[in-house]
C-alpha cells in the first residue's frame, strides 16, 4: 500500500491537532482510571464490621464530598442490574493513536524513513510497521497463555527479549522518530487487546454467572487482574514515547533502541516503586536510576560533532558562510518564502529569514543540525558533515553576525 499524494496544508494541520488533543484526553481518561484501581487495592482495608461478600472498603474524600468503596465478591444474583464499565477510554486511546500513526508516517512520506538509517522502500516500511502493530499482541498472549507463563520471572525475561529485538529491528529499519512509535505502538496495541481479549470477557463471565444464580469462578478475575499489571507496567515508557518526538537527542542516538530500552526499563521500575507490594518495591528506584544513567549517557551526543563547540577560535567562520549553508540546508522549508511545502507553512514557526532570527535560534541549531543532527528531516536537503561542523565552531564562537 503506497500513497503517492501526502495529505499537506491546513486540512492536515488541523487532522492531526484534532486526533493528538482526542488521543491525548483518552489516555488521560485510560491511565488515570487504571492506575486509580491499582492505588485502590492497595489502599483497602478488611472492613471493621465483617460484611459477607465485601473483601475490602475504604473511606475517601473528595471535591467536598465523602465517598465509601468497598471491593465485593458477589454471590449468585446479588449483581446490580447497572454497572459501570471502564473499556471505551481504552479503545479510543488505541483508535486516535493508530489514526495518528497513519497520518504522521504512512499518509507522508516525510517522518517514516531516514536514507542514513536504511535503504527499504516506503512500500516496504509500511507493510513491516503494520506486521509490527498486527502481530505483537497474538506473540505476547501466547506466551503469556502457555506453561512459561506459571513461571513468571522467565515469562518476563523472554518478553523483554522479544520488546528488545523488536526495538532493534524497528531501529534498524525506521527514523528514530517512526521507530519509536512503532514501538509505542506496539505496546498500545498490547494494551487494548489485554483490556478487550482478557480482562472484559473475564469480567463478563463472571458477571453472567451471577445473574444466572451461579457462582462466578473468580479465578478468571485473577488472571484478568495479571493483565491489568502488565498493562500498569507499560504506562510510564509509553508515556515516555508519546512525548519522544520533542526530544531529538533520545531518538536520534546511533544507538537509540538501547536507549528506548533502558528508558523502558526505567519506567517500568519506576511503576514498580510507586504501586508495588512490599518493602522492596522502593528498592526498584535503583535500577530505575540505573537505567535512565544509562539511557543519558547514550543518548549524548558524541564525535565530530559533539566537539565541533570545541574548536579554536581561531577557525570561527564568517556568518556570510553560515548563511550560505543556512540558504541551502535549512530555509527551503524553514522561510516564509519556502520552496518546499512538504511540511506547510515553516514548520514549527522557525523561519531563518534574517540574520537576527538565525542568531536567535543558534542553540536549536545547534542541538539539531549540529548534535543531534535530526535536521533537516532525513537530510533530504543533504548538508554534508562538514557543513553541520562550520555550523557548530560558528554557535561555539558565541554566534556572531560578521
Amino acid at each position: 500500500m503506497v500513497i503517492k499524494a501526502p495529505m499537506t496544508g491546513w486540512l492536515s494541520d488541523w487532522a492531526n491537532l484534532l486526533l493528538r488533543w482526542a488521543h491525548f484526553i483518552a489516555g488521560i481518561a485510560w491511565i488515570g482510571s487504571s492506575f486509580y484501581f491499582i492505588w485502590l487495592d492497595r489502599a483497602l482495608a478488611p472492613p471493621e464490621t465483617p460484611k459477607p461478600g465485601v473483601e475490602g472498603d475504604l473511606w475517601m474524600v473528595h471535591s467536598g464530598g465523602f465517598y465509601q468503596v468497598e471491593k465485593r465478591r458477589p454471590g449468585p444474583g446479588e449483581v446490580p442490574p447497572v454497572l459501570h464499565w471502564f473499556k471505551w477510554e481504552a479503545m479510543l486511546t488505541w483508535l486516535t493513536g493508530i489514526a495518528l500513526l497513519t497520518l504522521v508516517f504512512y499518509l507522508s512520506s516525510a517522518y517514516l524513513l531516514d536514507p542514513g538509517v536504511s535503504r527499504i522502500s516506503r512500500g516496504a516500511a509500511i507493510a513491516t510497521g503494520i506486521a509490527i502493530v498486527l502481530f505483537s499482541w497474538p506473540v505476547y498472549d501466547g506466551l503469556w497463555r502457555s506453561s512459561l507463563a506459571r513461571m513468571p520471572a522467565l515469562a518476563n525475561a523472554i518478553s523483554l527479549l522479544l520488546l528488545g529485538a523488536v526495538t532493534l529491528l524497528a531501529c534498524r529499519l525506521f527514523s528514530g522518530r517512526a521507530a519509536f512509535m512503532h514501538v509505542g505502538a506496539l505496546l498500545g496495541t498490547i494494551m487494548v487487546a489485554n483490556v478487550w481479549r482478557r480482562i472484559l470477557p473475564a469480567q463478563q463471565e463472571m458477571l453472567d454467572a451471577t445473574r444466572a444464580g451461579r457462582q462466578a469462578d473468580f479465578t478468571l478475575g485473577e488472571r484478568a487482574k495479571q493483565r491489568s499489571v502488565h498493562n500498569s507496567y507499560v504506562t510510564f515508557p509509553l508515556l515516555f514515547i508519546m512525548l519522544s518526538n520533542h526530544f531529538p537527542a533520545t531518538y536520534a542516538s546511533p544507538v537509540n533502541w538501547l536507549v528506548l530500552f533502558l528508558l523502558f526499563v526505567a519506567g517500568a521500575a519506576v511503576r514498580h516503586a510507586m504501586i508495588g507490594r512490599g518493602r522492596g518495591a522502593r528498592w526498584a528506584l535503583a535500577p530505575a536510576g540505573l537505567a535512565l544513567a544509562g539511557a543519558i549517557f547514550f543518548a549524548t551526543p558524541k564525535g565530530a560533532a559533539a566537539r565541533a563547540g570545541t574548536a579554536p577560535s581561531d577557525s570561527t567562520p564568517s556568518f556570510a558562510a553560515v548563511r550560505v549553508v543556512i540558504a541551502q540546508r535549512c530555509q527551503p522549508c524553514h522561510s516564509q518564502y519556502q520552496s518546499d511545502h512538504t511540511f506547510g507553512p515553516a514548520p514549527g514557526g522557525v523561519t531563518f529569514d534574517s540574520p537576527e532570527s538565525v542568531a536567535r535560534l543558534a542553540e536549536r541549531i545547534r542541538i539539531r543540525a549540529v548534535e543531534t543532527k535530526t535536521m533537516p528531516l532525513a537530510n533530504k536537503t543533504g548538508i554534508t558533515d562538514d557543513e553541520r561542523a562550520l555550523l557548530g565552531r560558528w554557535i561555539a564562537a558565541g554566534a556572531p553576525l560578521r
